[in-house]
């Protein structure tokens, strides 16, 4: 597990005050970058790039990146809307967002407050 050396201060931050409103979440360190889980389920990864760039999104330079749980509606159309938005496939419903200078904070609160409520696809949940 590696520490949040990579991940900016403030982006953490911001993300600790959206995440620190959602009843039972908490943040742990990931294999890379930190997690948000509720209960056991990861619902929010944030994480920075290295030299080797990511596995989701093809990047030229080290980059901030966001992956969470997105409702089925909203998944396609972020999946296929383009900068800042690609498709990450560590979970069936999973998008990731590159947080840079330019992040509507107001739009990452409510994606993530969304993520909350699809943390297991439909077709899996039980109790």
């Amino acid at each position: 597990m590696s520490d949040i050396a990579g991940v900016p201060p403030a982006a953490v931050g911001r993300l600790r005050v959206i995440c620190g409103e959602l009843p039972e979440a908490y943040e742990e360190p990931a294999w890379i970058g930190l997690r948000w889980r509720i209960r056991r389920r990861t619902f929010l990864h944030v994480y920075t790039t290295d030299v080797r760039g990511s596995a989701y999104i093809d990047m030229d330079d080290p980059a901030i990146l966001m992956t969470f749980r997105a409702p089925p509606g909203e998944l396609a159309a972020l999946a296929h809307a383009g900068p800042p938005f690609f498709r990450a496939d560590w979970g069936v419903n999973v998008v990731g967002m590159v947080l840079d200078d330019e992040t509507d904070w107001v739009e990452v609160a409510e994606l993530v407050t969304a993520a909350i409520a699809c943390r297991r696809p439909a077709a899996s949940r039980s109790g």
